[in-house]
């Protein structure tokens, strides 16, 4: 069911919005209210217009009808760097110049800060190790990222992404590439970042049990619409898995958290699967 209508104290929102690539609709009347300091979860199967709406969300694709709200102004009034001081986006799959080191990428996230044609202050190196830290990519800071596996990229990417030090965090498949033992740490970062400095985040998740675990708040989406919207307890249900991913689930209490936990039921199972939890 859509969300109402943005308020004040709406981090960022959609309000009415229609995205389309040509002729071809992705998205249409969305609204869409994202909850300031509280980690969100756009989650849905492939073509459920995540990525579309994260996009949209961080101002790189521009709505054909309705508008995108940060911290109650459209978006389509302020400028390029005003909206990259508000909110930092990290797109699926980025790609860098060649002989770039981690260090020059995670430089460039400190361009909304920088006064035209001014140079790096020690603030900017400040929040560029902050974010190397953060990440665990300090001692790979001098590497170049095609020397990198595909997981130190991502970190990499991320970092980039920390030291632009904005309030709103908006990351599509952050944990892509990434092994396991990463795939934990980044999403931990990511929890922490929200408990202890009040970023908002938003990020688009294919692991609906990392996102249950690790999100306030979860969106499911389906056809470029919203399905449900709420805690994890509320979206996560074994009708609405089956309604959008169209599998059959058991969901159970996280043995460690006691959020909801998906178990695919077997193809000989699916037809006498019961709805529950």
């Amino acid at each position: 069911m859509p969300q109402a209508s943005a308020t004040a104290g709406t981090a960022l929102a959609a309000e009415g919005v229609s995205v389309a690539y040509g002729r071809a609709a992705v998205v249409e009347d969305l609204d869409l209210a994202i909850p300031p300091r509280a980690f969100t979860a756009l989650i849905g199967s492939n073509g459920s217009g995540k990525s579309t709406i994260l996009r949209t969300l961080g101002g790189l694709l521009s709505p054909r009808a309705g508008r995108v709200l940060l911290d109650g102004r459209p978006l389509s009034r302020l400028t390029t760097k005003e909206i990259a001081r508000g909110v930092g986006m990290l797109a699926q799959g980025p790609v860098a110049p060649e002989g770039l080191t981690v260090l020059d990428l995670v430089r460039q996230g400190r361009y909304p800060h920088l006064p035209l044609f001014g140079r790096a202050s020690e603030r900017d190196e400040e929040a560029c190790a902050e974010a190397l830290a953060l990440t665990g990519m300090t001692e790979l800071a001098g590497r170049p990222l095609d020397n990198l596996s595909g997981g130190q990229r991502q970190r990499a990417w991320i970092a980039m992404t920390l030291a632009q030090e904005t309030p709103i965090l908006l990351l599509d498949e952050p944990t892509t590439f990434l092994d396991l033992a990463h795939q934990i740490e980044v999403m931990e970062l990511l929890s922490r970042l929200v408990a202890e400095r009040g970023k908002t985040v938003v990020a688009v998740l294919h692991d609906l049990n990392q996102a249950a675990r690790h999100a306030d708040h979860i969106v499911l989406l389906k056809a470029g619409a919203v399905v449900a919207a709420g805690g994890p307890e509320d979206v996560v249900t074994a009708e609405r898995i089956a309604d959008v991913f169209s599998v059959a689930v058991r969901v159970v209490p996280d043995p460690v958290t006691a959020t909801p936990m998906c178990i695919p039921l077997p193809l000989r199972h699916r037809q006498h699967a019961s709805c529950g939890g």
